[in-house]
């Protein structure tokens, strides 16, 4: 296994998304959703976009973070 993610703490991991371009634009991130449970895990995970005010959506195994506090709309499913 990668030592970078052995080493990987949730503070870390919140803080190289949040770090991310696209996150200080008010863009979108997108992570896979095995790291995020695995490294902070879910509720801790939406507890955090919740204090930020952000949304997210989960496909497959990737989860989209809308880093802004703006509505989200599904336009078709």
């Amino acid at each position: 296994m990668n030592q970078t993610f052995q080493r990987m703490t949730p503070e870390i991991w919140f803080r190289h998304l949040f770090s991310a371009q696209a996150a200080l634009d008010g863009g979108v991130v997108r992570r896979k959703t095995r790291d995020m449970e695995r490294i902070v895990g879910r509720d801790v995970f939406v507890a955090e976009l919740e204090r930020r005010g952000y949304s997210a959506v989960e496909n497959a195994d990737q989860v989209i973070i809308f880093c802004n506090a703006q509505p989200v709309r599904v336009l078709a499913s």
